[in-house]
């Protein structure tokens, strides 16, 4: 596994007056550094360190975003009164159910 994969993001904090990086798979894990690409190098530098250790003690390591196979369904409950309008919407504009949630869901 390759630790270059997981979902690494840099934004600046306001409150800490540093750049903040993060990564989605070990959302425990962050690190602040003055300069951007310092605060991802040293991020990444722990998730591997990180990795190494989970593998010594035979932990599940969380596999990459990027390498996860996606089916591209997902169950979302809603109010029955949002179903209606939403069956209503879809009904009305000639389109499945499914078509205007997934059109919204990508303009959202």
């Amino acid at each position: 596994m390759d630790i270059e994969h997981y979902t690494y993001r840099v934004t600046w904090s306001q409150l800490d007056g540093e750049f903040v990086a993060t990564v989605a798979e070990f959302p425990s894990l962050s690190w602040l550094h003055k300069d951007q690409a310092a605060a991802l190098r040293r991020l990444t530098r722990l998730v591997g360190d990180v990795v190494a250790d989970m593998k010594t003690s035979g932990e599940a390591i969380p596999e990459p975003l990027a390498e996860r196979r996606y089916s591209g369904r997902f169950n979302v409950r809603v109010p029955e009164s949002l179903h209606r309008e939403l069956a209503t919407a879809a009904a009305e504009q000639g389109v499945s159910l499914n078509r205007l949630v997934s059109d919204r869901l990508a303009h959202a």
